[in-house]
C-alpha cells in the first residue's frame, strides 16, 4: 500500500523534470563534447584517450535510434537524470521514510541546479551520477535485506560505472571504507563481497587491457588535465563550491547527521562514512567540484527521512521545507539549461554586446554555437575543388570540437571524415598521406606553414555567440606537404592533449 502511495509523487516530480528538459534539450546546438562523444561512437573500441568506452556505445545506440538528432541524443542523459530522481525517492522509502520524505527527497534532486546542466549534455557525467546513485541504492537494499543478489549487482554496477568514468574508483574506495563500519566489518568475512569485487574487475578488464595496449593514455590525459585545469584550483575551491547551493547542502548534512548519530538511521552509517571518504579523497586529489555531485542523492534521501522524523507531529512543515528548497532556484533554471531562445536568454541574463559585436555567454552555452557555420564554410571550400581534388582532399581540424563538427554535422553535406591530432582523433590516423589538397580548419599559421609549402587563407571565421576559442579561427587551403605525413603524425603522440 505504501508503495502505491509514493508512485504518484515520484511520477509527478519526474514529469516536471522531463518537461523542463523537453524545452531545454532542443535549444541551441551540439556542445563540443557532444560532438566528440558522437564521433567516438563511429569508432567503437574498448577505450579512448579521454574516457572509457560506455559513452561511445550509448552514442551508437542514439545514432541507430535517432540518427544525429539533438533531442534524441540528449534523451539518454535526461533519462539517467530521471533515474537518479527515482532512485533518490526510493532510497528515502528504503530508509523508512513515508510520503513526505519521498516527496522531499525528490524535491532536493529536482532543486539541485547543477543536475539540469549535467543531465542535458551527452557526456559521461550524467551516467556517472546514475551509477553512483544506483550503487548507493543497492547498498541500502543489501543492508535492509542482506540478500547476496544486491551485493552481486553492486559489483556489476561498479564495473559498468568504471566503463563509463574512472571516478567510479573513488566511489568504490569510499564504499570499501564505509563497509568497515557496517556491523564492525563483518561483511569482509563474506565470500560474496569478494565475488562482487571480481565481477566489477571482470567487467572493467577489457578497458584496462586496452589502456595497457595503448601505453596507458589515462596518465597522459591526467597529466594534461592537471597542468591545464587541476593545478590551478585553489585548495579551498572544491569545498567552497559545495556551499553555492546552501538549502540542498543543509538537507544533505542533515542526512549525514542522521546516518551517523541517530538511532533510526544508524544502520546506514556505512553510506555516510563513504560520503565523507569520497569528499575527502576528491578534495585531496584537487578534483573538480562537480565530480562530487554524484554523491549527494543518497544524503538527500537520508536528510529527507530525518526531516520527516523531526516533523512527525507537524507534518505540514515538510512542505514548508520543500518550498524553501525549491522556490529560490527557479530564477536560476534558465542559466542552467537553455529553456529560452538565445535572444530571450540574453535579455533575461542582461547580457550586452561588446565592442566587437559579440555576446559573452557562459562556457557551456557558448560551446553550442558556431559549429554549423564552420561546417558550412568548409563545405563551400570543398565544393569549390575540382572532382579530382575532392577525391584526394583531406580536412584537417585543429581540435576535437572542430573535427567532431565536420564528422557529425558534415554528414548531411557528404563531407569526408576529418582528421585531427587532438585526443582520440589522433588514434584514427591521418587519412590520405598523398592528398593533393588539405583544408585546414582552426590550425594556427605556424602549424600549417610548418607542414605545407603552399598555404592560402580563405577566411577568418567569427561568430557572435561562439566561445572565444572558436572565434577568429582561420580556414586555409594547403598544398605540397614539406614533411613526411606518417612521421609528422606519429611524432605528435605525446602532445595529443596540447
Amino acid at each position: 500500500m505504501q508503495s502505491k502511495k509514493v508512485l504518484p509523487i515520484i511520477a509527478a516530480l519526474g514529469f516536471i523534470k522531463l518537461t523542463i528538459h523537453w524545452f531545454g534539450n532542443q535549444n541551441y546546438g551540439f556542445h563540443r563534447d557532444e560532438l566528440l562523444h558522437l564521433s567516438v561512437s563511429e569508432h567503437l573500441a574498448w577505450g579512448y584517450f579521454e574516457f572509457p568506452p560506455l559513452i561511445a556505445w550509448i552514442g551508437k545506440l542514439s545514432c541507430l535510434l535517432f540518427d544525429y538528432s539533438l533531442m534524441g541524443m540528449r534523451l539518454f542523459p535526461t533519462l539517467a537524470g530521471l533515474g537518479i530522481l527515482i532512485l533518490c525517492c526510493l532510497m528515502a522509502k528504503e530508509m523508512g521514510g513515508k510520503n513526505k520524505a519521498v516527496f522531499l527527497a525528490g524535491i532536493c534532486t529536482l532543486a539541485f541546479i547543477p543536475f539540469f546542466r549535467n543531465h542535458l549534455l551527452f557526456q559521461p557525467v550524467a551516467f556517472d551520477q546514475f551509477f553512483w546513485t544506483l550503487g548507493f541504492y543497492l547498498l541500502i537494499k543489501f543492508i535492509n535485506t542482506e540478500k547476496k543478489e544486491h551485493l552481486l549487482l553492486l559489483g556489476l554496477v561498479a564495473g559498468l560505472g568504471l566503463l563509463n568514468k574512472y571516478t567510479m574508483l573513488v566511489w568504490g574506495f569510499g564504499i570499501a571504507i564505509g563497509l568497515m563500519f557496517y556491523e564492525r566489518g563483518r561483511l569482509y568475512k563474506s565470500i560474496w563481497l569478494y565475488v562482487s569485487g571480481v565481477i566489477a574487475f571482470l567487467v572493467f578488464l577489457p578497458n584496462l587491457l586496452w589502456q595497457i595496449q595503448h601505453d596507458m593514455p589515462f596518465f597522459l590525459h591526467m597529466e594534461s588535465l592537471n597542468q591545464k585545469q587541476l593545478s590551478g584550483i585553489d585548495p579551498f575551491e572544491f569545498g567552497l563550491a559545495q556551499l553555492e547551493l546552501p538549502f540542498t547542502l543543509v538537507v544533505s548534512l542533515i542526512g549525514l547527521y542522521g546516518v551517523i548519530f541517530t538511532q533510526h538511521l544508524k544502520k546506514y552509517r556505512s553510506a555516510g562514512i563513504a560520503f565523507l571518504v569520497i569528499f575527502a579523497t576528491m578534495w585531496i586529489l584537487k578534483s573538480k567540484a562537480y565530480y562530487f555531485f554524484a554523491a549527494y542523492p543518497v544524503m538527500f534521501a537520508a536528510g529527507a527521512v530525518q526531516i520527516e522524523h523531526w516533523f512527525q507531529n507537524r507534518p505540514k512543515l515538510n512542505y514548508v521545507v520543500a518550498a524553501v528548497i525549491l522556490l529560490p532556484i527557479i530564477p536560476f533554471v534558465p542559466e542552467a539549461i537553455p529553456i529560452l531562445p538565445i535572444e530571450k536568454h540574453i535579455a533575461y541574463m542582461d547580457l550586452e554586446e561588446n565592442e566587437d559585436g559579440r555576446v559573452e555567454l557562459t562556457g557551456d552555452y557558448a560551446d553550442m554555437f558556431g559549429w554549423e557555420e564552420q561546417v558550412a564554410l568548409v563545405d563551400s571550400v570543398y565544393r569549390s575543388l575540382s572532382p579530382q581534388e575532392q577525391e584526394n582532399a583531406v580536412i584537417w581540424a585543429e581540435n576535437y570540437g572542430e573535427a567532431g563538427a565536420i564528422k557529425i554535422l558534415g554528414d548531411k553535406y557528404g563531407l569526408p571524415d576529418p582528421i585531427s591530432r587532438h585526443g582520440s582523433f589522433w588514434l584514427w590516423g591521418y587519412g590520405n598521406a598523398d592528398a593533393e589538397v588539405w583544408i585546414s580548419l582552426g590550425n594556427e599559421p605556424e602549424a600549417v606553414h610548418h607542414v605545407f609549402e603552399e598555404v592560402e587563407l580563405v577566411k577568418i571565421i567569427t561568430h557572435k555567440y561562439a566561445i572565444g576559442e572558436e572565434n577568429g579561427i582561420p580556414l586555409y587551403i594547403c598544398r605540397k606537404p614539406k614533411v613526411v605525413i606518417p612521421e609528422w603524425w606519429q611524432s605528435y603522440e605525446e602532445h595529443v592533449f596540447d
